[in-house]
């Protein structure tokens, strides 16, 4: 996609087994990131609407369907019901309401980690 000025980002959760088989693979790839706790630090809701937008993503792949907020709050139901907009609000007031790891780069975002997908990351 042409020249990019911004570093990669990193969001991740440091007790989470998959975010750090994730780092560690960027680690030994060098590819050079900068890093974000989750759980500390959110994204907010202007950063989501942003990569959504940006990105062309799904917003019901930002959702952390695995973890254990999602299914006390009961969410596979109520995702169906509320808007795009509110679903971005929801996403913005817990960190562990997000999938993660998030890596986002100038060209994709990686949501998740698949090291398949992640090998095209330059």
């Amino acid at each position: 996609m042409g020249w990019c000025k911004r570093m990669n980002l990193f969001i991740w959760y440091e007790k989470c087994s998959t975010c750090k088989r994730a780092k560690e693979y960027l680690d030994r790839k060098g590819i050079s990131y900068n890093v974000r706790c989750i759980k500390t630090h959110n994204p907010t809701y202007d950063e989501l609407k942003k990569w959504v937008e940006e990105y062309k993503v799904d917003i019901k792949r930002l959702f952390n369907t695995s973890g254990i907020l999602y299914r006390e709050m009961g969410l596979k139901d109520k995702l169906l019901t509320i808007s795009d907009d509110e679903k971005l609000k929801l996403l913005a007031t817990n960190g562990m309401l997000v999938k993660r790891p998030l890596l986002l780069t100038c060209d994709n975002i990686y949501i998740g980690f698949k090291e398949k997908e992640w090998d095209e990351i330059r």
